[in-house]
């Protein structure tokens, strides 16, 4: 299993700060994918960190990761 942080306009999309998620193996853009279909929100824009440390698309995911989901913000 894993933990999914979310964060912004994703927290309120959702309605939850986090997720767990037990279908495992799956890649961080395979995760984006799936979570998108479910929840119907777009995480194409959306920077990925695991572990603490951005991560790219094709980065396996295992189990105990933590994953934060962190979209781009603007702000002045």
């Amino acid at each position: 299993m894993i933990d999914i942080l979310l964060f912004a306009h994703l927290q309120e999309a959702i309605g939850d700060s986090k997720i767990n998620w037990s279908e495992l193996p799956i890649t961080v853009g395979e995760l984006k994918q799936k979570l998108s279909g479910k929840y119907n929100v777009s995480f194409q824009a959306v920077m990925v960190a695991v572990n603490e440390e951005y991560a790219e698309d094709e980065m396996e995911l295992k189990a105990g990761d933590t994953v934060a989901l962190i979209p781009p913000v603007s702000g002045g």
